[in-house]
């Protein structure tokens, strides 16, 4: 089977590592080559940037730094894991990429677009994934859901619910613009009902 790069997207407490794991699971049953990997963080480089990135400590990061470091993480891990799995004929299932970028800094932030879109150019060398999920819950939801599970608020989990709304809807508007790419899935729905949903829509997507 040819390679895959399968992303998996949404605002804070969408379901979306809960989903990745299912997915694995599910697509290992069937023998196939599988990878799990995330950005920030998916290489030994990245879990440096990851803890720089998201641990709420007292050093403020100025939002173009912010915008840069997760581009460098980026590049990264493009070069090191996701480019030799997809070589070997392997599927990538990542959480996070860069949708992610345009989402937070570009409408959460309000930073320049078309800079975030050239550094992502730069950072995937125009890898672009052949699939993004994107688990579509309201952001009250999925913060809810955060506290509800007792994890620890990251620097970008604490910002304001005025943040997340905007994030959420620059998602929707990827989602409106790349049809072709980005799969809307409720995310309100029972884990079960949206991991059948994953696997009907991989179904359908991986024959291709």
């Amino acid at each position: 089977m040819k390679g895959k790069l399968i992303v998996f997207e949404g605002v804070e407490g969408c379901g979306k590592t809960s989903q990745i794991q299912l997915t694995q699971e599910w697509l290992q049953s069937f023998n196939t080559s599988v990878v799990v990997t995330r950005q920030p963080g998916g290489t030994e480089l990245g879990l440096h940037l990851r803890r720089l990135l998201l641990e709420a400590g007292s050093n403020l990061i100025a939002d173009r730094t912010e915008l840069l470091l997760y581009a460098a993480d980026r590049s990264q891990h493009v070069e090191q894991v996701i480019k030799p799995a997809i070589r070997e004929g392997t599927i990538v299932l990542c959480d996070r990429y860069t949708d992610s970028t345009i989402a937070y800094q570009g409408w959460g932030r309000g930073l320049d677009i078309n800079l975030i879109d050239q550094l992502n150019a730069i950072a995937t060398s125009g890898l672009q994934s052949d699939l993004t999920l994107w688990f579509d819950v309201d952001v009250e939801v999925g913060l809810a859901r955060k506290r509800g599970g007792g994890d620890k608020f990251d620097r970008i989990e604490r910002e304001t619910i005025e943040f997340h709304r905007r994030v959420q809807k620059g998602y929707a508007h990827l989602a409106a613009s790349y049809p072709e790419r980005i799969v809307r899935i409720d995310g309100s729905l029972s884990q079960e009902v949206v991991q059948q949903k994953v696997q009907a829509i991989l179904t359908s997507k991986l024959k291709t």
